[in-house]
């Protein structure tokens, strides 16, 4: 099952249960909300899980793109992404818990063709506020999926105050041997889907306050999902990246990590330019900035002469298209080039200040955030041009 028909029997499934597909086609936030980019399929609709009236009604399915950069140095491992895709699906205080569970569990089983022997579950098992699930355990053992309760894992939060609740982890197992263990004890269970109860608000002071209208929130990588179905040990081996595992190495001959990376960091930066962001001191264009340095390092680390202009524009195209984004590639190569030509002069002005008196032997904390602060100069990057040296 490829990706676009993935994202279809997602989409349609929800749609036949009476949810409204809603746009997620952007990775900017709405006007006035604080953080610079949205990383999760939710994010968008705080306001009506926390009881705001939506336009499109009380059950609402989308895919939304996400970019986090909290995973950034797992970057290069088989399941993190930068810029990745969440399907989710919303049940704005209409049918709870249990029909939510029931619609999973029938999707993974008849939708994707996941037989349940190769599912699992966990589920919140009560901590000093609140009690165990029970609710959710009672569902899943009527469906005869295997059940783990946890404490810590299966809780979800907004952040330190806002709507959160607990939690249903669901789980396929991608071992070549029948199914063993559990989910907390043997790390071939992959988690996929995560089925939410926003019951609660967290104040200020750390205490609940029960939501006069509970949701629920789902959430499912697409990546991830697609890996699972395709029968792949790597995000980076789905039909997603073809083109650029296919174009790449030919190209620039990189160790596996090195190239995962590569990928994935230029991947997230045509589709950021995409949304119209531009590279920048400050704000969503300096993520952008060192999301492109940091391939540029990891790029030219064993080749100085690599170059961001040598790019296919079949990869540019592809990610655009994607994505359904009118910009192209033309402005997207210029920015990337351009980007790169502003890299260049800061190796130059990195190699002069290293060459002086000051840097020559080991480098303290103060040395590293002096170099950072004034000059722009990442700890890597010094890292790696005192190894020219």
């Amino acid at each position: 099952m490829d990706t676009d028909r993935t994202v279809r029997v997602f989409t349609d499934f929800y749609r036949e249960r009476g949810h409204h597909l809603i746009t997620g086609s952007t990775l900017l936030p709405p006007p006035g909300d604080p953080v610079l980019f949205t990383t999760s399929g939710m994010h968008p609709l705080t306001p009506f899980l926390e009881g705001r009236p939506h336009p499109r009604g009380r059950r609402l399915v989308n895919v939304q793109r996400c970019l986090r950069t909290t995973d950034l140095d797992e970057v290069g491992d088989s399941t993190h992404l930068t810029m990745f895709e969440m399907l989710g699906s919303w049940s704005l205080g209409d049918y709870g818990h249990p029909q939510s569970l029931r619609w999973g569990y029938e999707l993974l089983r008849d939708g994707f063709g996941i037989p349940r022997e190769h599912l699992h579950v966990t589920v919140f098992g009560g901590d000093g506020q609140v009690g165990p699930d029970l609710e959710s355990l009672r569902t899943w053992e009527e469906l005869e999926v295997p059940v783990e309760l946890t404490r810590d894992d299966n809780w979800w939060s907004n952040g330190p105050v806002g709507p959160c609740g607990p939690d249903s982890e669901i789980f396929v197992w991608t071992g070549g041997t029948p199914p063993r263990g559990t989910p907390t004890t043997d790390p071939r269970w992959v988690e996929i889907w995560n089925h939410v109860v926003m019951r609660y608000r967290r104040l200020e002071d750390g205490s609940l306050q029960p939501l006069r209208r509970p949701g629920i929130d789902t959430g499912m990588g697409l990546e991830r999902l697609v890996t699972v179905l395709q029968g792949r040990d790597s995000v980076h081996d789905t039909d997603l990246f073809e083109p650029w595992r296919r174009l790449l190495p030919p190209l620039w001959e990189l160790d596996e990590p090195s190239l995962r990376l590569v990928c994935d960091h230029l991947r997230s930066a045509v589709v950021v330019i995409g949304d119209g962001v531009r590279p920048s001191h400050t704000g969503r264009g300096y993520v952008l900035r060192g999301v492109v340095r940091r391939l540029l390092t990891t790029l030219r680390r064993d080749d100085p002469s690599r170059t961001l202009f040598d790019l296919p524009v079949e990869l540019l195209r592809h990610t655009l298209d994607h994505f359904r984004q009118s910009c192209g590639t033309d402005v997207v190569r210029e920015v990337l080039v351009e980007e790169e030509r502003r890299f260049d002069r800061l190796l130059e002005r990195g190699r002069r200040l290293l060459s002086g008196p000051r840097y020559r032997g080991p480098l303290s904390e103060e040395d590293y955030d002096y170099l950072h602060d004034t000059h722009g100069l990442p700890r890597d990057l010094v890292v790696g041009l005192r190894r020219e040296g």
